[in-house]
């Protein structure tokens, strides 16, 4: 087996495609060292599996602005949510208006959760598709083993600050698509010029550093969450965030712990994850972060224990109905395209500066982070081999991430992985 993986690599290494990665034995002048065919395909399965939850959590995140559906509500109108002209008036019983009534009146109405499930249906296929043609993007024409996707964190951002929950905020979402789409072009500029560069460069050197540490430990938090992880921690009403690890019934309408504390077996099954994969990056076995997600995740898959994905319940199999499709093909119908540029309000720039600002800190604190981590920086420029064209390419997939629909497309910390598993190349960023 061994020989035939040296083949292959050798294979690779000797082919156009090796030259162009730049594979350890290729003809290309300037190799890149231990570099190999199926060490960068290991690499990009790994970040590929460490960051494969953007596809579910940004759908679901961004589906929450109501996308292009429209809510019957009406304020006036007792029959569609609102009040009374006679309850406003004179303070008597009758419910009040405002976004909390509009958000309980359209999380109710049939017609428009159908049409939020078609849109995040929509945005399920569209966060695919930009992580697919981001990370190819990336990896051919700057040759880095980065992973791109719409970012977590900025998505949050987009739905529940500028567009509100279910259309409540200042602006809709048709809006700040446009906004986000303006956005990748004025760093398209910024990045053929050089002053995107000239930007990353002026940031202290601790800054893009520990921004990549920043975000990692925001991950951390989240993984460790219930919503989107093992539900090691919970809120707590005196610290804000308190031990967890309790079964649902045990949980009051905060979603704090009221007994049960880490004896929930979901729980320990992630916790159990992390410690193989820290007992095999501790010993350098190749593949450690992989065999640990492999791990529990196979062992989710089996109905009838207390660790499943799938419990007996009507929950349990829908959601086993839909794993064993395992190809699904949805057509986009509702976001595609559905960009308002609707320039002459305050709320519009203010938008469009903030997405500036935070897409600047991101992105490139994640590039540097990750081209540190891969041994890439020159420390006499400050700059990485590769950071142009990984600049056009993160602005162009910024802009036409807002066309598919979706929030800002960045580059993942979750790269390294990948980088741990010794991809060097933009093979890892294409695998991915």
């Amino acid at each position: 087996m061994t020989g035939f993986v040296t083949r292959i690599n050798t294979a690779v290494a000797q082919s156009f495609i090796g030259k162009w990665f730049m594979l350890e034995g290729s003809s290309h002048p300037r190799p890149r060292a231990g570099t190999t065919f199926s060490t960068e395909l290991r690499a990009g399965f790994a970040t590929f599996v460490t960051m494969a939850y953007i596809i579910s959590v940004n759908s679901l995140i961004i589906s929450d602005t109501g996308g292009t559906c429209v809510c019957d509500y009406d304020p006036l109108d007792p029959a569609k949510g609102g009040a009374s002209i006679g309850a406003r008036a004179g303070g008597g019983a009758g419910p009040a208006t405002g976004a909390g009534d509009m958000i309980a009146y359209c999380s109710t109405n049939h017609e428009y959760t159908e049409c939020i499930d078609i849109v995040r249906k929509d945005l399920i296929v569209a966060t695919a598709a930009m992580a697919c043609i981001a990370s190819t993007a990336i990896g051919i024409f700057s040759n880095l083993p980065l992973g791109m996707a719409p970012g977590m964190g900025i998505n949050a951002y987009f739905t529940y600050t500028v567009v509100g929950k279910f259309g409540s905020g200042k602006i809709s979402y048709r809006v700040a698509l446009a906004a986000v789409f303006i956005e990748g072009l004025v760093f398209l500029v910024l990045s053929i010029l050089g002053l995107r560069q000239w930007l990353a460069r002026s940031i202290p050197r601790n800054i893009k550093v520990a921004t990549g540490v920043g975000i990692g430990l925001y991950l951390c938090f989240i993984g460790m969450q219930s919503s989107a992880g093992i539900g090691l921690i919970r809120s707590d009403p005196a610290t804000l965030v308190g031990l967890g690890g309790c079964n649902s019934e045990y949980l009051d309408a905060s979603g704090a712990c009221l007994a049960g504390r880490m004896e929930s077996p979901r729980t320990w099954m992630g916790v159990l994850g992390l410690f193989i994969i820290s007992i095999l990056v501790l010993y350098k076995v190749k593949g450690a972060i992989l065999i640990g997600i492999l791990f529990v995740a196979v062992v989710s898959w089996f109905r009838g224990t207390s660790v499943t994905y799938f419990p007996d319940d009507p929950m349990g199999d829908s959601r086993f109905n839909y794993f064993k499709q395992v190809v699904s093909f949805h057509t986009i119908q509702k976001t595609w395209a559905v960009m308002d540029f609707q320039l002459n309000t305050g709320e519009f720039w203010l938008a469009l500066v903030t997405f500036l600002y935070v897409d600047i800190l991101d992105t490139t604190g994640t590039m540097f982070s990750m081209a540190q981590f891969a041994g890439f920086m020159d420390p006499k420029t400050g700059d990485f081999e590769g950071s142009t064209p990984a600049f056009i390419t993160d602005a162009l997939c910024v802009s036409l991430g807002a066309v598919f629909g979706t929030s800002d497309v960045t580059a993942f910390v979750e790269s390294g992985a990948g980088i741990t598993e010794g991809g060097r190349t933009g093979l890892t960023a294409v695998t991915t």
